[in-house]
């Protein structure tokens, strides 16, 4: 059975805790898009993360590398007016608002696992489009293979970026082929409500299959190119970090074991569980990967 956000958490439990001090997130009324985004065959029945754990825990750098700096610290990036320049080899470049990649009657629940590089994990209720009806509304154009993707750079509001922690802005990239597959997403929404900063407000990327360090936040800019992109922790650490990072418990990290995953929220006593290559979604991505050697193409 595929279960949606308002199935497994009522929505009366949350709404109140979206007022939360230390969470940053401003108090709302649940936007209409959210009550009719549909569901979608490509959930898991996994029980999600609380709103609490997802938005206080997790990796945003440009706001410091605590864990819960995101959470203290973004409510100053401001996300409106927001537009995503498209261009490179699409046949309409331009900059796009939010609103018209993702039209509220296009938008679908999606509640995927997330896998850390760090070894730990969530279940998160997403709100959002496909990322190739995005990509088909800018035209792709022939002999285009790559997609490139660059965060917001503002260092007045992300005081993060300040410091020389990472080579600013960030930077991914997918393969056309992951980009256009039904798993990736942009998303807009988290728990059915709008996208809180700390989690990469107002549009950003989710990649299922992949470690959290692909699924790029707060998106600006969207370039599609004949050639491989370098990915800014590809660039920094390339020893550690590849261009695929498919999540892989064979292949382990330099530094640790990719072969379990610690679940955020299973409690002081819970054991770790067994990572799952692809995260579990090999069914639907392994035959991108036919014929390659993924502990080389990590």
């Amino acid at each position: 059975m595929k279960l949606r956000w308002s199935d497994v958490t009522p929505k009366a439990d949350y709404l109140g805790r979206r007022a939360l001090i230390g969470g940053g997130i401003a108090a709302m009324a649940a936007p209409a898009w959210a009550l009719t985004a549909k569901p979608s065959p490509y959930s898991t029945s996994q029980k999600p993360n609380t709103l609490e754990e997802i938005t206080n825990y997790n990796n945003f750098y440009e706001f410091g590398m605590d864990k819960t700096d995101p959470a203290r610290r973004a409510g100053a990036m401001v996300t409106e007016p927001w537009a995503v320049a498209i261009d490179g080899m699409v046949d309409r470049p331009g900059r796009y608002g939010v609103d018209d990649l993702a039209l509220a009657n296009a938008l679908e629940e999606r509640i995927y696992r997330l896998r850390c590089v760090e070894a730990w994990s969530m279940v998160i209720p997403w709100i959002g489009v496909p990322l190739a009806s995005v990509l088909d509304k800018a035209g792709i154009q022939p002999g285009a293979k790559f997609v490139a993707f660059e965060t917001l750079y503002r260092p007045e509001q992300m005081p993060g970026q300040v410091r020389p922690i990472l080579d600013w802005p960030y930077k991914e990239g997918l393969r056309l082929d992951e980009a256009m597959h039904p798993l990736t997403i942009l998303a807009t929404g988290l728990y059915g409500e709008v996208l809180p900063n700390q989690n990469g407000a107002p549009i950003r990327l989710v990649v299922p299959w992949k470690y959290g360090f692909k699924s790029i936040k707060s998106v600006v800019k969207i370039t599609l190119t004949d050639r491989q992109p370098v990915s800014t922790w590809q660039a920094m650490q390339p020893s550690e970090y590849g261009f695929y990072a498919n999540v892989n418990p064979a292949v382990d990290h330099p530094r640790w074991s990719q072969a379990t995953e610690r679940r955020i929220g299973a409690g002081l006593f819970a054991g770790r569980e067994e990572t799952q290559p692809f995260n579990g979604y090999g069914d639907q991505v392994a035959s991108l990967y036919a014929g390659m050697d993924l502990a080389k193409d990590y």
